[in-house]
């Protein structure tokens, strides 16, 4: 069997975000044709879960090291001055970095998940590098950088959105292969990476919601619901946009209306945009997120920036939940406006386009049936992971014949 080195930049578990939904189900699949070694620094909360995580991981042995590197201004500088992105230099770790290299030469694939694990890569390892572009994040930093508000934020994400794109271009080149999402693909071709070397994923939701039963228009109550890590910008941002422009004209037509928001970690801002409100619930934390679904009649995902496909959509597309979102949230998914789920960027839109749905069943329904279809036909991961296998099986297959005929040539030569 053949070894394969997956660089993560923390621990993907609990699986509470897209990116760690990926993460783990990338591995659990490498896992079935490769002996798999897991490399990742250790961040925030990650040590608390690392025996629970060891307990249920399918690799064969695990590098840890922590690190602990808050995103400040002091920070920042210290990644100018070192000339990485800040992120980059909030995963780094010297003491994994050594342990990488001293078994790097040992493995036939370095799968790089994320840019931000990179310098982990011995410059002269030999094999197949893989790098999985979660997204083109320099593209989130940019739309940050456009949003209103403290001058200050929005200069220093300019900046960071060309070193980021500096270095994902970098990662991209300098790797055998690429998967991004098709969205984020082209990003990475306009940064200057041949598309010859890019290969299509996704990031996808829950697909087991499919074998569910479908949910009831008339079980449901005149309820939102939004789920997602709540200590993550792009999510506070869209939250916090959702909550001042669109509540208040959903308000005016239902007073009776509710909002649970179910996600980890709520930013302070957040928490006292909810408060002024008393329909809406900050739930935390929800460990069987079926029962926000059952009784809720509209799914919303208002993010105002944000690169590649959106786990949280594709979750409510999986689940028939009738979603209302931005053109953010519904980009990179093959999807048509109101056949699947309904867009409004505009704030007097998104209010118009929920209360259709809350009160509309046949639409409603409409979209249930059709989410369904595109998720069943277009994104479960078993679609998505056989696809990863050829891609990664004809690279490889590519580059031993290369050599084997580069090495022919040499013999040629040498006679």
């Amino acid at each position: 069997m053949k070894r394969l080195l997956f660089i993560t930049p923390e621990l993907p578990y609990p699986a509470q975000s897209g990116g760690k939904v990926k993460s783990i189900k990338l591995l659990l699949a490498l896992a079935e044709r490769y002996q798999v070694t897991l490399a990742c620094p250790l961040k925030m909360d990650d040590t608390q879960h690392l025996q629970e995580f060891h307990a249920i991981s399918p690799c064969h042995k695990h590098l840890h090291a922590e690190v602990k590197v808050p995103r400040t201004p002091g920070n920042l500088a210290i990644s100018y001055l070192r000339g990485v992105p800040l992120n980059v230099h909030r995963t780094a770790s010297d003491s994994l970095r050594r342990s990488i290299a001293a078994i790097a030469d040992q493995y036939d694939v370095v799968f790089l998940d994320h840019y931000e694990v990179f310098p982990y890569l011995p410059r002269e390892y030999a094999g197949l590098t893989v790098y999985h572009a979660h997204n083109a994040y320099f593209k989130i930093w940019e739309r940050y950088a456009q949003l209103p508000g403290n001058p200050g934020m929005r200069l220093a994400a300019f900046f960071e959105a060309k070193r980021v794109r500096a270095c994902e271009a970098s990662v991209a080149n300098s790797s055998d292969m690429v998967f991004a999402a098709p969205n984020d693909a082209l990003e990475l071709v306009s940064a200057g990476v041949p598309a010859a070397k890019i290969h299509n994923t996704f990031h996808l939701g829950d697909d087991e919601q499919l074998e569910l039963p479908e949910l009831q228009y008339d079980q449901t109550c005149k309820k939102l619901m939004y789920v997602g890590f709540l200590g993550w910008e792009a999510n506070v941002q869209g939250l916090l946009w959702f909550i001042e422009e669109v509540w208040p004209l959903l308000l005016s037509r239902h007073p009776d209306l509710r909002f649970d928001i179910v996600g980890k970690n709520p930013d302070s801002r957040l928490q006292e945009a909810a408060a002024a409100y008393s329909g809406i619930t900050l739930k935390g934390f929800v460990p069987d997120l079926q029962e926000v679904y059952r009784d809720s009649r509209v799914s919303v995902a208002p993010l105002l920036f944000g690169s590649g496909m959106k786990v949280k959509v594709l979750d409510a597309l999986a689940r028939g939940m009738p979603t209302v979102t931005t053109s953010v949230g519904a980009e990179g998914i093959d999807l048509e406006p109101g056949k699947h789920l309904l867009v409004a960027d505009a704030p007097a839109d998104m209010a118009d386009q929920i209360d259709t749905l809350l009160t509309d069943p046949v639409l409603w329904q409409r979209l249930q049936q059709h989410s369904r279809e595109l998720i069943r036909e277009r994104y479960t991961w078993s679609q998505l992971f056989r696809q990863m296998h050829h891609a990664i099986d004809e690279t490889m297959r590519l580059r031993q014949y290369r050599a084997a005929g580069s090495g022919n040539r040499r013999l040629q030569h040498a006679g």
